[in-house]
């Protein structure tokens, strides 16, 4: 049974960051002729464009994919609690966890986007691909600021994506521990 929860468990939060990078991408206004953002619209289209019809976009929101990410937060905290619980949640836990769930995943969404746009920036070094021009578009916004505040170290080295990193895994934990 661990097993079962455990591939449910990842599946749906792989899914659940797929929904909250597409709402990301475009409140930063990522360029969706990228491969890399085509295939996360290709990948959230299904629960995505229905809603669509039906809502219209709040400025720079989109609140179809606003509502995609809360159903399916809500889906999986019914999944996972059954599974584990074997019962429904009522309706206040369920909202309560639900939060958790988006909040936590989109702070994990971070660490690892901050995680690969690091790396890449010092594989590549100048040198450009689709998803390091996306991850740039995401996290240098968060890494500004950070930059402003603990400056480079020797010889130019940036290590503000490892100070973002610290930070958000810090929340993680800190939030973690308000969860019941």
């Amino acid at each position: 049974m661990n097993a079962l929860i455990y591939i449910i468990r990842t599946l749906t939060s792989l899914y659940l960051a797929v929904l909250m990078l597409r709402l990301i991408m475009q409140i930063v206004r990522v360029d969706f002729r990228n491969p890399f953002a085509e295939a996360v619209v290709r990948l959230t289209n299904p629960l995505v464009m229905p809603l669509r019809r039906m809502l219209r976009p709040v400025g720079k929101v989109d609140t179809a994919s606003v509502v995609s990410i809360v159903l399916f937060a809500l889906f999986k905290v019914a999944i996972e609690w059954s599974l584990v619980h074997r019962a429904w949640p009522d309706p206040v836990t369920w909202l309560i966890a639900m939060c958790f769930e988006i909040v936590i995943a989109l702070l994990w969404l971070y660490v690892i986007m901050i995680f690969f746009y690091g790396i890449a920036g010092m594989l590549l070094q100048g040198r450009g691909s689709p998803i390091y021009d996306v991850l740039a578009d995401l996290c240098e916004p968060l890494l500004s600021r950070i930059r402003r505040l603990i400056p480079s170290m020797v010889a130019g080295l940036d290590l503000s994506f490892l100070w973002a990193i610290i930070a958000l895994q810090a929340l993680i934990i800190l939030i973690s521990e308000l969860r019941f």
